[in-house]
């Protein structure tokens, strides 16, 4: 006899336990089907790990700077790598004991295996019924038949043909966070939010590093105001950054990997990096068996996750829009809204806050300069952080704020920052632009001194060409 079930959740990462847990709270029987741990890749080799990676790094950085700070005595810290590795993963370990206590709280059954839909069978007249076999191979494999599925199964890093990862010399992001001691050098491919991270984390902890972007900047989805800025400061730091260029081929020499560049000399190094996106997990789990459209960029769904098959949902990293773990929580709690038949805004991705946890940080959220609308006119207002006194008092005064108004409606339009805290700081301008707020609304606003805020409020304020401190 099959079981079952209201809701099966294929995949237990950010998306589909928050998807999970809002079902369970609103009286729905939930199965989750889980190949590895609850949490996903932004628990366990992405979001987390790499934030507890750059803690460290940051800490060292401001253990260096120590004198600038009337702080002396001997330098005599150095970097325990293995050190570093276990805090991180004592994180993970104590996130994920969290998540599992939630399920366990909202009686969510968890399926440690992998799960295929089924097509229409003794089972179930349509398709939707999961067949999941088990991890412990000395269970029986087990027939779901839920009233609605939603797919979960996240993204898998990318490469390229002539860039094999072998996850010992050339690693992606999952196999850089199992290294169990540092690269003297490496060679990072790409400089997207992956690569300049990695990139800002190693130089900080003593790595010679060298980032290799096909495209004419860094990060291509911020402004390129943005992009220059944190070029310059990364070299600056030291960091190599090769802008327009193609990695030819990488050629493993005993314990060194060859690099070659189109147009530039062979770069011999410890370690190369593949960071050029993740890739959304769409074969292996039955969809051939469905009418569900899919592609190589991901599963197809309307504005509330339905496929083409209405009972059958998809959200976060497989299917295409933004993979952000924030994002994917958004998708699954609407999901969940649009099954249990409640009222459903369908989410505005211009408007989803965006973070890079560099040296310095960098965050966005509605427009960047480059793709405002052709019919708008819009005022961009500037503020640097080097007029902050907070920023000067932590000695992070590198960086600014960008802040667009658009001239006919006065509507806030867009925030980009780079410069100390950025990631935190973005959550004003998103929570200004979801209730609608025009700049001089936040220019107004009584911001706290001193408090990097004041940025904002400044940029804002200088849209009217109102800045107090500029």
């Amino acid at each position: 006899m099959a079981e079952q079930t209201d809701l099966l959740i294929l995949g237990g990462g950010t998306g589909g336990y928050v998807a999970a847990i809002r079902a369970a709270q609103s009286g729905l029987n939930v199965t989750i089907v889980e190949k590895y741990k609850l949490g996903g890749t932004c628990l366990h080799r992405g979001c987390i790990p790499t934030k507890a990676l750059l803690r460290s790094a940051e800490v060292y950085d401001t253990i260096k700077e120590a004198e600038t700070f009337g702080i002396e005595g001997k330098n005599d810290h150095v970097v325990n790598f293995k050190k570093i590795q276990e805090r991180k993963q004592s994180i993970i370990d104590q996130l994920h004991s969290g998540v599992e206590g939630l399920c366990k709280k909202n009686k969510i059954r968890v399926l440690e295996g992998e799960g295929a839909i089924l097509g229409p069978s003794i089972f179930s007249p349509v398709s939707g019924a999961v067949a999941v076999t088990f991890n412990d191979k000395s269970k029986e494999e087990e027939i779901i038949v839920p009233k609605n599925v939603i797919i979960a199964t996240g993204s898998t890093p990318r490469t390229l043909p002539n860039l094999p990862l072998d996850e010992k010399n050339i690693l992606s992001s999952d196999g850089m966070l199992q290294l169990e001691e540092l690269p003297k050098s490496i060679v990072i491919v790409g400089g997207g939010v992956i690569g300049v991270e990695w990139a800002s984390l190693l130089n900080s902890l003593g790595v010679e590093v060298t980032i290799v972007e096909f495209l004419d900047r860094l990060l291509i989805n911020e402004s390129s105001k943005i992009s220059r800025e944190l070029k310059k400061s990364l070299t600056k730091k030291g960091i190599n950054v090769l802008l327009s260029s193609k990695v030819e081929s990488a050629e493993i020499k005993g314990d060194s990997v060859e690099v070659s560049i189109e147009g530039k000399d062979k770069l011999t190094v410890d370690k190369v990096m593949v960071a050029i996106g993740r890739a959304p997990k769409v074969e292996g789990i039955g969809l051939q068996n469905t009418s569900v459209k899919y592609e190589p960029k991901g599963i197809q769904v309307n504005e509330f996750y339905q496929t083409t098959e209405s009972h059958i949902y998809a959200i976060g990293d497989c299917i295409d829009t933004m993979q952000l773990a924030h994002v994917a929580m958004k998708e699954g709690e609407l999901a969940v809204a649009h099954i249990l038949e409640e009222e459903v805004q369908p989410l505005n991705y211009n408007n989803v806050p965006r973070g890079v946890y560099t040296n310095p940080e960098v965050a966005s959220v509605g427009y960047v300069k480059e793709n405002v609308p052709a019919d708008k006119k819009v005022k961009i207002g500037t503020f640097n952080f080097a007029g902050n006194g907070k920023s000067l008092v932590y000695g992070a005064n590198e960086g600014f704020v960008e802040v667009i108004r658009d001239l006919e409606t006065d509507d806030l339009l867009g925030v980009s920052i780079i410069g100390p805290h950025a990631t935190d700081l973005i959550s004003e301008a998103s929570t200004a632009i979801y209730m609608d707020a025009s700049p001089i609304e936040i220019g107004e606003a009584i911001h706290p001194h001193p408090t990097l805020t004041e940025v904002i409020q400044e940029a804002a304020l200088d849209t009217y060409g109102k800045a107090i401190h500029k």
